[in-house]
């Protein structure tokens, strides 16, 4: 019970930073005002790291973070995340922590999917159909922003969770 309590407080720990990052140090380093989505990175590397259920949470609590301070409706987000991260839990069984290739095909998917239906809900069904300004202008460049990040923030997201995974480890091996 206590090793469960460690682990939510630091995933919630990490989002709290990875969303503070993002908001704050980022938005300041912005390219053209564009900057990375570090909470895509974690809620696909937890994802594919720990599983559908756990994923689709962390996406929850991402979008709802995102839904709070920036949305117009409350879930929008939320839901989206949420979907990105279930949908990220089903490579856990093919997920190999040396290998960054997946993880960056499978974060740089998310990024662009994300992207694809913020543009579907808040400007297409607007009457905005300037697809290839968008594509070219906001999602490619935050994709190859997000990319780089995710070469650096992937890496201490992997490092935490094989940690934490060791101590629950440990901590189960004492009872059997």
């Amino acid at each position: 019970m206590k090793l469960r309590l460690r682990r939510k407080l630091v995933v919630f720990v990490i989002i709290g930073i990875c969303f503070l990052l993002q908001c704050t140090l980022f938005q300041a380093l912005a390219f053209a005002s564009i900057s990375p989505n570090l909470l895509i990175v974690v809620t696909s590397s937890f994802g594919f790291m720990r599983g559908r259920k756990e994923g689709m949470w962390i996406g929850l609590i991402c979008g709802l973070l995102l839904d709070i301070f920036f949305g117009s409706v409350i879930g929008f987000y939320a839901l989206i995340y949420a979907y990105l991260g279930y949908i990220n839990g089903f490579f856990r069984k093919i997920f190999f922590p040396d290998d960054i290739k997946l993880p960056l095909i499978l974060i740089s998917m998310s990024d662009f999917s994300y992207n694809i239906l913020v543009y579907l809900f808040l400007f297409f069904l607007r009457g905005k159909f300037r697809f290839p300004y968008y594509l070219i202008h906001i999602m490619l460049p935050e994709l190859v922003y997000t990319i780089l990040v995710t070469i650096i923030l992937y890496f201490v997201i992997l490092k935490i969770n094989q940690k934490l995974e060791v101590s629950e480890r440990r901590s189960a091996g004492k009872f059997v």
